[in-house]
């Protein structure tokens, strides 16, 4: 009888290849975690001339910053579903928790003798804090910037699509919609020059709110501009981006500088009666401090500085 022996292929090449597949992908899956480490993780770095350091830590999703003369700073925490807050960290490092029980607490504003915040969640009440009482206002959908001159009171809409700038008058307690259809509307300001000024995020821009509804684009071309402030140094913007962001500083000649590299998710930045800054980190839970160098410092405090731009 003719016995054959019927032989199959082996397996090890198969098995090789198999292996060599699992150790690339095990590679790229090592890149790509070392790369959001570095970028999580790489140092903020500051321009010539300015130095940072973390002024406060372990500040949950830090967003607005409002500086009170006692010393203290007042703190929006910026966590979603009632687990928000407003707190105080008082001078000593001990912090007070203000208001509880908030989703996504955003943007704050001193006037009539108390505090306006928002919540940037659809339908949630921009509200006033006076005397520990709280009372709504109005209601927006994710309301984030505010902006108040005394008369009125603006608020801008952090929504994809149909955002809104709202105007609140104090004296009749009125609402009106001055701009809508805006895309991701974060910040609002005025600076002394008159201006009016807003951005909205997802296209890049800072806009002009101007009385024939034009709205020219002052600047574009930016990564997420999010938080304005204007000063005597120029026009101030820090970039919603949860990697390399930046905080840029625009001069009364137009030329832009990168002041702070390499942030996570900045958000608010205010002026201290020290003649410094304090920038809101959310993306890494804590506040810097910015620096100027003695050439730079302004000895005056707040009170005393020079106007705004």
């Amino acid at each position: 009888m003719d016995k054959t022996i019927k032989r199959t292929s082996s397996p090890a090449p198969l098995y090789r290849a198999l292996r060599a597949g699992l150790w690339l992908l095990g590679l790229l899956c090592l890149a790509a975690l070392g790369f959001f480490a570095w970028q999580s993780f790489y140092p903020v770095s500051a321009a010539e001339d300015w130095s940072v350091h973390v002024a406060h830590r372990d500040v949950a999703k830090a967003a607005s910053l409002m500086p009170m003369l006692d010393g203290s700073l007042m703190v929006s925490q910026e966590l979603s579903d009632g687990l928000g807050s407003i707190v105080r960290i008082l001078p000593d490092g001990k912090r007070e928790l203000v208001v509880g029980n908030l989703s996504k607490p955003d943007g704050m504003v001193a006037t009539q003798g108390g505090w306006v915040f928002s919540q940037e969640v659809d339908g949630a009440p921009v509200s006033f804090l006076k005397d520990g009482v709280v009372t709504e206002l109005f209601k927006g959908d994710s309301v984030q910037g505010l902006w108040d001159d005394g008369e009125f009171l603006y608020a801008i809409e952090d929504r994809k699509v149909a955002a809104r700038i709202l105007r609140y008058r104090w004296s009749d307690k009125t609402l009106s919609v001055v701009r809508d259809q805006l895309s991701e509307g974060e910040s609002i300001v005025r600076c002394t020059d008159g201006r009016m000024l807003y951005t909205e995020k997802k296209k890049g821009v800072v806009r002009e709110l101007t009385e024939d509804r034009s709205d020219p684009v002052v600047l574009s071309q930016l990564n997420k501009p999010t938080f304005l402030m204007c000063d005597e140094r120029g026009l101030w913007i820090n970039e919603d981006s949860t990697h390399r962001a930046r905080l840029l500083l625009i001069d009364k000649q137009g030329r832009q500088q990168t002041i702070l590299s390499f942030l996570k998710a900045p958000q608010s930045i205010v002026r201290t009666t020290k003649g410094t800054y304090l920038v809101a980190e959310g993306g890494r839970d804590r506040i810097l401090e910015l620096v100027p160098s003695v050439a730079r410092l302004d000895p005056v405090t707040a009170e005393t500085a020079p106007p705004p731009y």
